[in-house]
């Protein structure tokens, strides 16, 4: 249960992180209004064209047999064929959709930089405490060494070695103190939060281990957000080509006339009265095929090309998750190797220790060991986090 409850904490605190970024970046925030923006053309291609009202006042009126014509109004309405506007729409609909789907991939790819840098965060935050506890283990041989040299059973060397490995670390510390400055920094900016903004690091790694090779890879080539959206540009494209052949058939054009009449010398029956003429129909005959033919040809071409295009991504993603699924296992293997070797430098460090307390062992072999254990308990925290990292490449990948 206690176990469980770290697990839950760490993945709470994380979860809180790419909340924060979520409603925070920036650069989310473009493309999820560039996709707001694609949304709105839905409406403006799938309205009809704006009718066509004209005014006419005869400077001169013209004489008919019912009277003078004073003015004339007139109103029309063009009609594209059927199905058109429907095909606009629908071509606009599906790269909205491929916008949504951007946004989604920008999404992922902000999430795996917030958790890499998060993960960079926790394996500096471990080096540093590493770091201090050889330091410490070194001012106690420090210790021990001044002893024996004291008592005359070792050489002033012994302390001045271990002098130097204490100064390296302190050197190597500073470092690692800095680098903490920097990596807060970056995360924070991906939050668009205050740069020195305290940033909350949990004390052990406890994430989620993949399923097996093929299922994961499976899931990366379904749920990928630019397949996704790929899938969407095809059929956006498919739809225009759709529309282009609808453009090359005939448009209608209905309106009607209203003349106004004055008043004159006939004596027919309808004198004075205005005429108004409804329907007045039109059509436009696309006449020019050529244009027409080269519009469809060129959807064509463009939706080839985008084909090839989403398979030529299909095969780079296999590639990136070939190689972060090696990653991943390389992690685990590197995890289970430097745990074994660093317990094993823990006790071979303390029966040299409890050698040179009693004899006159070169004092070398202690601080080779030391060396050691510092090497593979920065290694096994490398590999811990590198694991992290890759699973959340692969889950980046998957759309997750």
């Amino acid at each position: 249960m206690l176990t469980l409850t770290v697990k839950v904490s760490a993945q709470n605190e994380l979860n809180q992180y790419l909340e924060t970024a979520a409603e925070n970046n920036p650069g989310l925030k473009v493309k999820f209004n560039e996709y707001l923006g694609a949304l709105e053309k839905v409406p403006q291609v799938g309205a009809l064209p704006d009718p066509t009202v004209a005014f006419g006042y005869f400077i001169q009126p013209v004489e008919t047999r019912v009277g003078p014509q004073q003015a004339k109004i007139s109103a029309s309405q063009m009609f594209p064929w059927f199905g058109t506007l429907s095909s606009r729409e629908n071509s606009v609909e599906a790269m909205a959709k491929a916008k949504y789907e951007v946004f989604e991939e920008a999404k992922s790819k902000l999430f795996y930089d917030v958790k890499s840098s998060y993960y960079n965060l926790y394996f500096t935050h471990q080096a540093i405490e590493i770091t201090v506890k050889n330091i410490d283990i070194l001012t106690s041989f420090k210790s021990l060494a001044n002893i024996k040299v004291e008592s005359g059973s070792a050489s002033s060397v012994d302390a001045y070695r271990v002098q130097m490995e204490i100064n390296d670390l302190e050197n190597q510390l500073a470092l690692l103190k800095d680098n903490v400055y920097v990596l807060s920094v970056k995360f924070n900016s991906f939050l668009n939060i205050e740069v020195n903004s305290n940033i909350k690091i949990v004390e052990k790694l406890t994430g989620v281990p993949l399923s097996d090779k093929q299922s994961a890879l499976d899931s990366v080539l379904l749920n990928n957000n630019t397949l996704a959206a790929f899938d969407y540009q095809i059929e956006g494209l498919q739809h225009r080509q759709e529309l282009a052949s609808k453009e090359g058939l005939p448009q209608f054009n209905i309106g009607f006339d209203y003349t106004f009449i004055g008043e004159g010398n006939s004596t027919a029956s309808n004198a004075g009265k205005d005429a108004f003429m409804f329907p007045k129909v039109g059509i436009t005959i696309p006449l020019y095929r050529n244009k027409y033919k080269a519009k469809v040809q060129e959807v064509m071409y463009l939706q080839e090309a985008k084909i090839n295009e989403k398979s030529d991504r299909r095969n780079t993603l296999t590639v990136l998750f070939e190689s972060g699924w090696k990653d991943y296992q390389d992690a685990q293997r590197r995890s289970s190797l430097y745990n074994e070797q660093e317990e094993l430098a823990e006790k071979s460090l303390s029966i040299l220790e409890s050698n040179y307390a009693t004899s006159n062992i070169d004092f070398e072999e202690i601080l080779r060991m030391e060396r050691k254990l510092l090497k593979y308990a920065l290694e096994m925290q490398k590999a811990s986090t590198d694991k992290e990292a890759a699973v959340a490449f692969i889950n980046y990948l998957q759309g997750n």
